[in-house]
């Protein structure tokens, strides 16, 4: 059953007060309970203000016009702003367009300049790429030193294998050099292809830390009875390995069968399948010469060395400090 239609007569017709909701009859100039005014505005009255509505109630002016002057406040930012009607003027206007007052002459000759934190070609960032927790944050490096430790300007307090003054990264020569302030766990380098290493050296390959050592001589004599020690067969060793655990203690020695040592977590001769940082076939340590090769056989994570010494830093390198690893990012400019 449909409802009739109520009469248009029989409606009352009015205002509700913005402020306390009550009705008013039309053409009342004030609220009769809170006195607030809700005259209406004509809608053939101009905008006061280039951001308000003709015809709203005055809270939506209110708002309205708040709004509008953030809006210029920021239009500031980008142009010049005419001090008779506090209209935006496009860069390049002689005069403004909406009231006609010319531009000053020194507004005419003003560009707008930009300047980001890379723009010196002297300046650089480190980027966190594995972090607890941290992944993706960047440290812009914009003082001539910047000392990265548990204290410091770039500061990593939850890193127990952090020194409290661990590195350095300072500006030589328009160079980005890192060095070692003494830390207990050092600096380490990714390298790319191959690079010389020295008996003593240390190195990380996935999680894993070694040590080159040389292979001890032989003592193959017989005791002061003439009894000879009986022992494995032997072979010939160009190095060993030993793994560093932590507070130092050795791990595992290996000692190369030859004069080359395959690291991996499979087919090589030393596997760690366990260790989810490290590729199949990641490295390899050789001797050539009576020198050592470290290489790297583009392997995921990389393979590091820990630095003996200052070392300038190119676009794109990593360094190893603490459980921190950082790449460096120049400035292309």
């Amino acid at each position: 059953m449909k409802r009739p239609l109520m009469a248009l007569g029989s409606l009352d017709v009015g205002i509700v007060c913005g402020r306390c909701d009550a009705f008013n009859p039309m053409g009342a100039a004030t609220c009769s309970s809170c006195g607030h005014d809700i005259t209406l505005v004509s809608a053939d009255k101009p905008a006061s203000h280039p951001g308000e509505i003709v015809g709203g109630f005055g809270t939506a002016r209110e708002l309205l016009a708040t709004s509008s002057i953030e809006e210029e406040r920021m239009d500031q930012a980008r142009y010049y702003v005419c001090e008779s009607c506090q209209t935006p003027v496009p860069s390049g206007h002689k005069f403004c367009g909406r009231c006609g007052t010319p531009v000053p002459e020194a507004m005419m000759h003003l560009h707008a300049e930009f300047y980001g934190d890379m723009q010196d070609p002297a300046k650089a960032r480190l980027i966190l790429i594995r972090g607890e927790g941290m992944d993706g944050l960047s440290y812009h490096l914009k003082a001539d030193q910047h000392l990265l430790g548990r204290q410091g300007q770039l500061e990593f307090p939850d890193d127990q294998f952090i020194s409290p003054k661990h590195a350095n990264f300072f500006y030589r020569d328009n160079r980005l050099v890192v060095r070692d302030e003494g830390s207990l766990n050092g600096i380490y380098f990714r390298i790319r292809g191959s690079v010389e290493i020295s008996p003593g050296d240390q190195i990380v390959v996935g999680e894993q830390v070694f040590r080159l050592d040389p292979t001890p001589k032989a003592s193959d004599g017989a005791d002061p009875d003439g009894t000879f020690f009986y022992s494995s067969p032997k072979y010939p060793s160009a190095f060993r390995l030993n793994q560093l655990l932590e507070g130092g203690s050795i791990g595992m020695t290996i000692c190369a069968r030859g004069n080359s040592l395959q690291i991996g977590r499979e087919d090589g001769d030393l596997n760690f399948p366990g260790d989810m940082f490290m590729s199949a076939k990641h490295a390899t340590v050789e001797e050539k010469d009576g020198k050592f090769l470290l290489t790297d056989f583009d392997s995921r994570n990389g393979t590091y060395l820990r630095l003996k010494a200052e070392r300038a830093l190119d676009h794109g390198d990593y360094v190893f400090i603490g459980k921190k690893l950082l790449r460096v990012e120049l400035n292309a400019n």
